[in-house]
């Protein structure tokens, strides 16, 4: 009697243990924001910023499809303007829209392909299931061009990728 519940008090013991090494899945991994957060880079700072939706100027409609495209794949913003980006997996499967420099958009598809399935949340990037809608408010504070892509594994490489071209 003593051993079985001891193995009972051991198994109870070790199972919450087994689910912390083994991370959360649910259908993919949540990785830490460590994993390639573009939100928190140098060089998303240097382009903008998480918008305040109250100072939203003008909403943005864009679209995204199997066909490994952006509608639009070219935006144009004023420098300082606050866009809302009311995005739509117009697919079959999940696609992302994410602001960043295209090497960061190049480095967080590769660990995407590492890590298939993987789901984030940072305010520079809105991740759709196929059918869902969702929206990303940002300000554009430095004049230049903005790059966006889809990071899902093969889909940057396949060309779903954009631009913003933020003017003076």
């Amino acid at each position: 009697m003593k051993k079985s519940i001891l193995i009972s008090l051991f198994a109870a013991a070790a199972f919450p243990l087994a689910a912390l090494a083994a991370g959360t899945h649910a259908g993919g991994h949540d990785m830490p924001a460590s994993h390639g957060n573009m939100s928190m880079s140098e060089h998303s700072a240097m382009f903008g910023q998480p918008g305040d939706p109250a100072k939203v100027t003008r909403t943005i409609d864009v679209v995204m499809n199997d066909n490994m495209r952006f509608e639009p794949s070219t935006i144009d913003v004023k420098e300082g303007e606050t866009v809302r980006f009311m995005v739509r997996n117009a697919g079959k499967t999940r696609h992302e829209m994410v602001l960043g420099s295209l090497d960061e958009l190049k480095e967080h598809a590769k660990k995407m392909r590492a890590n298939p399935g993987m789901v984030h949340s940072e305010p520079n990037q809105v991740n759709l299931k196929p059918g869902q809608r969702g929206t990303m408010v940002w300000q554009f504070t430095q004049p230049g061009k903005v790059d966006f892509a889809c990071t899902e594994p093969g889909h940057l490489e396949a060309g779903m990728a954009g631009q913003v071209e933020v003017a003076h």
